[in-house]
């Protein structure tokens, strides 16, 4: 298990700024670098600025969906491999499907769960350094 998170740089996409809020205050507590966007399109300009090491994605976002990044990331070479972790509120089967459809590697679904979360990630983290 990583005991370590500080090099780990973590994307929170979420246009609710509360969320965005809480989720940063979960990771923190493990010292993961974590930055936030409010919508898809500031989401693929953080990537293109500093590829994260897991990026924690909103589905209903303004300007571009959650669903449009995941389409956009895993359909290019130089983002295709990074860890995306749908955090939403949406929990149909539906959803939850083409999530994975699309190349999510979890979802999580809205209240988050501290614990689940972190967990995730730091399986996400793992499976990545694997």
């Amino acid at each position: 298990m990583i005991k370590d998170f500080s090099k780990f740089n973590v994307l929170v996409v979420d246009d609710v700024p509360l969320n965005q809020i809480l989720v940063t205050k979960m990771l923190s507590r493990y010292n993961f670098q974590v930055r936030t966007a409010s919508n898809g399109l500031e989401a693929m300009e953080a990537i293109r600025e500093k590829k994260p090491s897991v990026i924690l994605l909103d589905i209903m976002m303004p300007v571009m969906d959650g669903f449009e990044v995941l389409r956009l990331l895993k359909a290019k070479k130089d983002t295709e491999n990074i860890r995306v972790i749908i955090l939403s509120a949406l929990n149909s089967n539906e959803d939850i499907i083409k999530g994975y459809e699309l190349g999510a590697n979890d979802f999580i679904t809205k209240p988050i769960i501290m614990e689940k979360l972190v967990n995730s990630v730091a399986t996400q983290l793992q499976l990545t350094e694997a």
